[in-house]
């Protein structure tokens, strides 16, 4: 796990996108989990932050979320329990 929470320096073209309110929410969604260990992708954060753009809905959110956890964990050779 990286040690600094540095996110939108990573990928500042995802963040450019966002209103303040917007950063707010992603950045509190992110640190919550990075708080617990995760160390989200670009991906993570390019789905999450197209969700708050309302570019994607909840399902489809969800979809790529469950086809990037499956990826990940085949990449691992783990096997999720359930999706």
């Amino acid at each position: 796990m990286s040690e600094i929470f540095d996110f939108e320096d990573r990928w500042p073209e995802l963040f450019d996108r966002l209103d303040a309110r917007q950063r707010n929410a992603v950045r509190q969604s992110l640190a919550l989990g990075w708080h617990e260990g995760f160390e989200p992708t670009r991906e993570h954060v390019e789905n999450l932050t197209d969700y708050v753009l309302g570019l994607i809905d909840c399902s489809e959110y969800q979809r790529r979320s469950r086809e990037l956890v499956k990826r990940l964990m085949q990449n691992t050779n783990n096997k999720p329990t359930s999706l």
